[in-house]
């Protein structure tokens, strides 16, 4: 028999996707409007598709520059985390009934509890002691600010990976190193993939870790890029929400091919044996 329709939770899903989608039409629609369009109405669909503003904010906040800065830092960023976070995390699940990694755990998870605001000026004057106000300094700080997340999920996970698997690669002469890269990491898979995915996003989309630690214009991400033509762009909204949108695009179509891992990656992660 047909299930009666739950009502409630339809309405509730669809203002959900309302407060979604509505400040992405305005994103767009304004991006696609000209000045006298603005004038006679901000809500209205625009009559015309002025693309020509999307190559002025390309222009105007030297877009592929920055873009490259994002793309740099994002791939390099999430590469190092991934490899890195595994280990750790491997080491910790493995030896969790040892006092040391478990305090090493409950030492990084805690971490996850601190706000940035209040380590923040301390990270700004440690890195410019040290010279690393740059992105090589920026991806270390990002690798660092990734462990605590990406320890509690990997150990979730690993620890679902049953031992004997590694018992019987040690029997065939299998060193640890040799054990984690050739049969622990490669099921690592699904969650590698969630930790790879909210890493970009987070990486991409992070404005305030630049802001307060790049010093050069010419190292400037996407985000930092569009707050520093903010006054610029103040009394052109069209050129702004075009900026805006040339931002937001990559990390959206990343987003809609691979988002079915991170609810995957999370569920599984959770699971222990």
């Amino acid at each position: 028999m047909r299930k009666p329709t739950n009502w409630p939770a339809t309405v509730l899903i669809a203002l959900g996707s309302l407060f979604i989608l509505f400040p992405l039409y305005m994103t767009v629609s304004i991006a696609l409007k000209n000045p006298e369009e603005m004038a006679k109405s901000i809500f209205s669909p625009p009559t015309g598709l002025h693309f020509s503003n999307f190559a002025r904010a390309i222009e105007a906040t030297g877009f592929f520059h920055a873009l490259a800065n994002s793309a740099v830092i994002t791939v390099v960023s999430v590469v190092c985390i991934l490899l890195t976070n595994s280990l750790v995390s491997y080491a910790i699940a493995r030896n969790m009934n040892r006092r040391f990694f478990k305090l090493l755990y409950l030492y990084f998870v805690s971490a996850m509890f601190i706000p940035f605001q209040i380590i923040m000026l301390p990270v700004v004057k440690v890195t410019t002691d040290l010279g690393m106000n740059n992105i090589p300094g920026l991806i270390m700080l990002y690798i660092v600010y990734g462990l605590p997340f990406n320890v509690f999920v990997y150990v979730g996970y690993i620890r679902s990976v049953p031992i004997e698997l590694e018992e019987a690669a040690r029997v065939d002469g299998t060193s640890t190193w040799g054990t984690f890269w050739r049969i622990i990491f490669p099921l690592l898979a699904p969650i590698s993939a969630t930790v790879v995915i909210l890493s970009s996003l987070s990486t991409w989309n992070d404005f305030l870790l630049p802001l307060i630690l790049l010093a050069e214009p010419t190292q400037y991400t996407l985000p930092l890029v569009q707050y520093v033509f903010q006054g610029q762009f103040s009394t052109d909204y069209n050129l702004a929400f075009a900026s805006y949108l040339l931002a937001l695009l990559p990390m959206v179509v990343v987003y809609l091919f691979l988002q079915k891992w991170i609810i995957n990656g999370i569920t599984q992660g959770a699971v222990k044996a």
